[in-house]
C-alpha cells in the first residue's frame, strides 16, 4: 500500500524559508515520478516541482523557478522541497504525489498522479 506523508509546513514571513519532506513507503521507489503540488483556497491545484526518481533532472513551475528546489533521497525514500524567498502567493496546502512513470513523462507538471499524501499547510505573511 502506497503511503506518502508530508511534513515541514508552517507559517513564515515573506522572504523566509521552509523545507518540506515527504516520506514514501509501500512501493518500489525507483522508476517513479514524484512531485509537489499546491492548492490555495478557491484555486485549482497546480504542479510546483516534479522529479523522476531514477535521474536527478527536476522540472519547476515558472512561478517558483530559482526559489524552490526539489530533491530526493532514494536511500531514505524521501522527497524534499526546499522553499526560499517565500512570497504571500506561495500560501497553499502542499501535497506530495507519486506515480509510476518514465523520465520524460515525469517532466510534465500536468501529469496525473494516483498516489497522494494528505498535505501540509504553508502560510506566508507579508
Amino acid at each position: 500500500q502506497v503511503q506518502l506523508v508530508e511534513s515541514g509546513g508552517g507559517s513564515v514571513q515573506a522572504g523566509g524559508s521552509l523545507r518540506l519532506s515527504c516520506a514514501a513507503s509501500g512501493f518500489a521507489y525507483s522508476g517513479y515520478c514524484m512531485g509537489w503540488f499546491r492548492q490555495a483556497p478557491g484555486k485549482e491545484r497546480e504542479g510546483v516541482a516534479v522529479i523522476y526518481t531514477g535521474r536527478n533532472s527536476p522540472n519547476y513551475a515558472d512561478s517558483v523557478k530559482g526559489r524552490f528546489t526539489i530533491s530526493r533521497d532514494n536511500a531514505k525514500n524521501t522527497l524534499y522541497l526546499q522553499m526560499n524567498s517565500l512570497k504571500p502567493e506561495d500560501t497553499a496546502m502542499y501535497y506530495c504525489a507519486a506515480e509510476p512513470g518514465s523520465f520524460w513523462a515525469c517532466r510534465d507538471l500536468t501529469k496525473e498522479y494516483n498516489y497522494w499524501g494528505r498535505g501540509t499547510q504553508v502560510t506566508v505573511s507579508s
